[in-house]
């Protein structure tokens, strides 16, 4: 009895450890959601989003970083809820999209418009623009590059989005390590994964606003950041200049955070930060910060492991603070709640999507 109770326990062990694995790597079910939702009630549903998503990348590469900055930033104001994509809300106030860390700069809503146009002529009411936003977040993630991996969905999507939310809940270009740790672990992400996730730069730019302060009057001793690269730094001020007054950063030259692999997602964007290549502050400061620091160049070491990471990462990201069950709404259009009064509908273009 003894032995075929310890066989018995050894193979439920070995069960465990495998399906344990698998949840850490792909994030199968978690807070309320779960791998497949629309299976039943929407089966062609990520399907579609990576079909939208693949075919406006094949127009414009760089939308796969707008795409990741858009879901970034809705997950950091009120979790992952789509709030981001809102127009306007019943109470009237400015909505995230109006905030200055969004702004004019904010890029890809037009893509997740589309595919729930789409969605909602096959499957009405039934799939979320929180899932529809992580699904394409997902793809460009693909499309930059790396292995893809599986999302759990069922989120819902919120009906509060209030631009005075975003400055105190998204990283700004001059956060300290400090700042950044203490705003990811308020959305239960670890100081390792705010490295990791901080990988995403190795795509898309910055306008000049957010990083010209380390070119021109960084202090009254040091007028440019010591710390960047002085080659890079001559580069930028041709492209920059000096800030006029009243700035829009949406309207100044964008510069390239990588400039060696601008679309790849890779590890490219670390060895920079390791040779004082780093566009913003906050990114070059984790090079001063020795637990960062460690971590990036281990990740430069073993650019397989960060890949693996990234993934790993991204799918917790899409936790966070999610609406489920009777929780928010399904919105019927994305920029705008379900209510008598907000009811346009957006008419977009489908043609060509299988």
């Amino acid at each position: 009895m003894n032995y075929y109770y310890k066989v018995l326990v050894g193979i439920f062990s070995l069960i465990l450890a495998q399906y344990s694995s698998n949840s850490s790597v792909v994030g199968r079910q978690t807070s309320g959601l779960r791998v497949g939702f629309y299976d039943s009630t929407c089966p062609s549903a990520e399907d579609v989003v990576r079909q939208i998503v693949t075919m406006q990348y094949k127009m414009d590469p760089t939308i796969a970083a707008g795409l990741l900055r858009l879901h970034f930033h809705d997950c950091f104001v009120h979790g992952c809820d789509a709030s981001i994509l809102l127009d306007v809300t019943p109470t009237g106030e400015p909505v995230e999209k109006a905030s200055l860390a969004n702004g004019l700069t904010l890029r890809g809503a037009d893509v997740i418009d589309q595919a729930k146009a789409v969605l909602e002529s096959r499957c009405p009411a039934t799939v979320s623009c929180a899932d529809i936003l992580t699904f394409a977040a997902r793809e460009a993630v693909v499309l930059s590059g790396l292995r893809s991996y599986r999302v759990p969905s069922g989120r819902r999507d919120g009906t509060v989005s209030r631009a005075a939310d975003v400055i105190s809940n998204v990283p700004l270009p001059y956060s300290t390590v400090e700042q950044l740790t203490a705003l990811f672990s308020e959305k239960n992400l670890s100081h390792s994964e705010m490295v990791i996730l901080s990988g995403a730069h190795s795509i898309g730019g910055a306008h000049c606003l957010s990083f010209s302060n380390r070119l021109y009057n960084f202090t009254p001793e040091e007028p440019q950041d010591t710390r960047l690269d002085y080659t890079l730094a001559s580069q930028l001020k041709k492209t920059c200049g000096p800030p006029p007054p009243n700035d829009d950063s949406a309207l100044g030259p964008k510069v390239d955070f990588d400039q060696n692999s601008s679309l790849t997602l890779d590890t490219s964007y670390y060895i920079g930060l390791q040779t004082g290549r780093g566009l913003l502050a906050s990114d070059q400061e984790m090079m001063d910060d020795r637990r960062a620091s460690t971590i990036i160049g281990r990740m430069v070491d073993n650019p397989a492991r960060w890949q693996r990471k990234f993934r790993k990462a991204m799918a917790k990201l899409g936790t966070t603070g999610v609406l489920v069950g009777d929780e928010g709404q399904v919105r019927t259009t994305c920029r705008f709640v379900n209510s008598e009064e907000f009811n346009t509908v957006v008419k977009l273009p489908v043609g060509g999507i299988l």
